[in-house]
């Protein structure tokens, strides 16, 4: 990636570091703060980021931003906390876990939703073996999607040896942890509890399976040195499995939930409440990017993946991260299948932080013992609402509107939109229904995990 002038100013682009500068703020924006760091952890995911950055949307927002690659989610969340970043690519998960104070206790808000989908669930080559003979077939290919009772054979021949399962997930409030618990229970595999009143914050309890932390960079290497016999994550690291040929992605995250919120921009409520400005504008800035990602049918996606296989940003080869990138998926080496959601960006109004995608988190987090006690439906509406800033993004798109940046029709009518999206809109691996409205009888729907007043 070759850098670029920008009026008189230059950017410098490090392996570690990217400085977008420009001629300066735009005097009419009267910026609370134009000097803006910005973390990220190196998956494809973090890429609104860097077509903001590389297209000049936060330029033209009056924002000079320094792009920081951080060592891990806790890292990250940390430095937010602290003001040593102005923000950060997050997990949806980790705004509501900071201010609901499973782990860090923090009030932590998001205005912009920065995909939907873009993860999957990989297993080891040898536990790929055993899965095989349990899992459909036609044409000699096995039917998607594969559901975990193919691997529950698996899981009870170690248990029988009495050897443990041991899986990996990127954080305890990560998409990926929610995601392959409930691909595991919809099996009947139990994923384990947490019991944080009690200090037990692994997630082990009455497990069936040993999910542990591993950053997503690090994956790869440790299914191949027999740590864990399987992971969930995000892109590229599925595929690196594959063009490594050290494991194979089994599910997408789009087979066992779609189209909910995936990462966001994290900011702290205090540092939002001292910017609101500055806030608006990287808003806009992102919801341009996401648009550009989307536009004419995924047709910048090409771009996108080469702009991210620098070792600035993501630092894989540009044809792992297209292999999922560009609309389409690879399981077993040479089974490409067509997947043009498995990434989204701007479509389904992806952007826009919806509070049923929020309350869908904290579902999860009671379903799994991180919120220890049962709470009303009220609670997890207004929670929902607190930290997932539907106003803040609705100042930010009606200016892109008042400026031509967009039209009306790029985004929710906002005059009837309630924050909650059709019950239809998300389909699950167990056929189950989510309103948002109504959590607890989600929670109910459930045979494995707490519901009413249960506890680990």
């Amino acid at each position: 990636m070759s850098s670029r002038l920008v009026g008189w100013s230059r950017r410098l682009i490090s392996t570690a570091v990217v400085t977008a500068t420009a001629l300066g703020a735009h005097p009419a924006l009267a910026l609370e703060k134009d000097e803006i760091k910005l973390g990220f952890i190196k998956l494809t995911d973090m890429v609104p980021l860097a077509i903001a950055y590389e297209k000049g949307y936060f330029e033209d927002e009056g924002l000079y931003v320094t792009l920081e690659a951080q060592a891990n989610w806790k890292v990250l969340l940390d430095r937010v906390i602290s003001g040593e970043l102005d923000g950060a690519h997050m997990l949806s998960g980790q705004p509501l876990g900071a201010t609901i104070g499973f782990g860090t206790k923090a009030d932590i808000i998001t205005a912009f939703v920065m995909d939907l989908n873009g993860n999957a669930i990989t297993v080891a080559n040898s536990v790929w073996d055993e899965m095989k003979p349990h899992v459909p077939m036609k044409d000699g290919k096995p039917v998607h999607p594969i559901k975990a009772d193919a691997l529950k054979p698996v899981i009870a021949a170690k248990k029988a040896k009495g050897e443990p399962f041991n899986m990996g997930m990127v954080f305890p409030v990560s998409t990926h942890n929610y995601e392959i618990r409930y691909w595991l229970a919809a099996a009947g595999i139990h994923p384990g509890f947490y019991a944080p009143q009690r200090g037990d914050v692994l997630g082990q309890l009455l497990a069936d399976v040993l999910l542990s932390v591993t950053p997503p960079p690090q994956m790869p290497a440790t299914l191949e040195a027999g740590t864990i016999l399987g992971y969930s994550v995000g892109e590229p690291w599925n595929q690196q499995a594959v063009f490594r040929g050290i494991g194979v992605p089994v599910v997408t995250d789009l087979n066992i939930r779609n189209n909910v919120s995936e990462k966001v921009l994290g900011v702290s409520q205090e540092w939002a409440d001292k910017h609101p400005k500055t806030h608006i504008a990287m808003v806009k800035a992102l919801i341009r990017a996401g648009h550009w990602l989307d536009a004419e049918n995924n047709a910048n996606r090409k771009e996108a993946a080469k702009i991210i296989s620098s070792s600035t940003y993501v630092g894989a080869d540009y044809e792992v991260i297209a292999n999922s990138m560009t609309g389409v998926f690879e399981y077993e080496k040479g089974d490409v299948r067509p997947a043009p959601d498995f990434n989204v960006f701007f479509r389904y109004h992806a952007t826009y932080p919806y509070t049923s995608d929020a309350v869908w988190y904290l579902t999860q987090m009671r379903r799994w013992g991180q919120i220890a006690e049962a709470k009303p439906d009220s609670w997890y509406i207004e929670t929902a609402k607190k930290v997932f800033r539907a106003d803040i993004y609705q100042q930010a798109a009606e200016e892109l509107i008042a400026e031509g940046k967009m039209s009306a029709s790029d985004f929710p009518d906002f005059g009837a939109e309630t924050g909650f999206r059709p019950v239809d809109h998300t389909t699950f691996i167990d056929a189950n229904t989510f309103d948002g409205r109504s959590p607890n009888a989600y929670l109910e729907q459930f045979k494995i995990g707490l519901k009413g007043k249960e506890t680990p």
